[in-house]
């Protein structure tokens, strides 16, 4: 018997129409939908005019490993499994990994049907870096630990995007604000791609502010990276090394200035240099 696949489909964030062909004809078709929320599925469905031939069963966090056998079982059996959580990509905190992982496990085959995604969709909008970024998915609930999570973020120079709730949002952004400083750039996300989408930019003690009066909506939070302080010897180290490597003493500051964000300008670097031959 030929096996199955496993089917891994984005859903709209909000407006039916951003789903994919590939999706709806997923929909008509697959064996089995394993749905985050059957409800939510079913809505779907019935907006795009589709209406699944297959199984529809749950599939989240709670349940997701007691699923996870008999669906890689239907798969090797021949069955097309299609997973869809809410909104956005399966796996990206929501539920899917342990299936993922299990039928690779197996040799069984794996598919992805790209769409929508708050996280890339926020980031786009966020006017923030994007050429290097991390995703953190939600923070502590609790402030002293939602603090040390923003306190290891210190250094982390990547943009950063996580999700909030957005009743927690508020106390969110002002311990966000007292582990790393007021004036760090965030963009507040909400309601992405709805009709009341609205993106918030500012500092953290801004939009603190702005959210203390409450906050509706789906949240998707992008936080801007650090910018490093540049180690006056480490740099002055790293000119010495690329004249001895044969560069021009200004030509290596003005490289190593480029290279590093937060370094002093070249003229003072070019003296530090002259200084440490003394």
């Amino acid at each position: 018997m030929t096996a199955g696949r496993l089917l891994l489909a984005a859903t709209p964030l909000g407006q039916p129409g951003d789903a994919s062909r590939r999706l709806v004809t997923a929909l008509r078709t697959a064996d089995i939908v394993a749905a985050e929320d059957t409800r939510r599925v079913r809505q779907l469905a019935q907006s795009l005019e589709v209406k699944p031939a297959g199984k529809v069963t749950s599939f989240f966090d709670q349940n997701e490993a007691t699923r996870v056998p008999a669906l890689v079982e239907a798969i090797r059996s021949g069955a097309t499994v299609l997973v869809v959580s809410d909104a956005g990509m399966p796996l990206i905190n929501d539920p899917g990994y342990r299936l993922v992982s299990a039928c690779v496990d197996a040799g069984l085959p794996v598919s992805c049907l790209p769409g929508p995604s708050a996280v890339t969709t926020a980031l786009a909008v966020s006017g923030l870096p994007s050429d290097r970024f991390c995703f953190e998915g939600f923070p502590p609930r609790k402030s002293t630990a939602r603090v040390a999570w923003f306190q290891a973020l210190t250094t982390e120079q990547r943009t950063c995007v996580f999700f909030e709730s957005p009743r927690r949002l508020p106390d969110t952004l002002r311990d966000a604000a007292a582990a790393l400083g007021g004036d760090r750039r965030v963009v507040v996300c909400r309601e992405l791609t709805k009709i009341h989408e609205e993106v918030k930019r500012g500092t953290l003690a801004e939009l603190a502010e702005w959210a203390a009066d409450g906050v509706l909506g789906e949240i998707t939070v992008v936080l801007a990276g650090a910018v490093p302080s540049a180690d006056l010897d480490t740099l002055v180290a790293d000119v010495n090394d690329r004249v001895a490597a044969g560069a021009r003493v200004k030509d290596a500051c003005a490289a190593v200035v480029s290279e590093n964000p937060g370094a002093p300008s070249k003229r003072d670097l070019y003296d530090a240099v002259l200084r440490s031959r003394d």
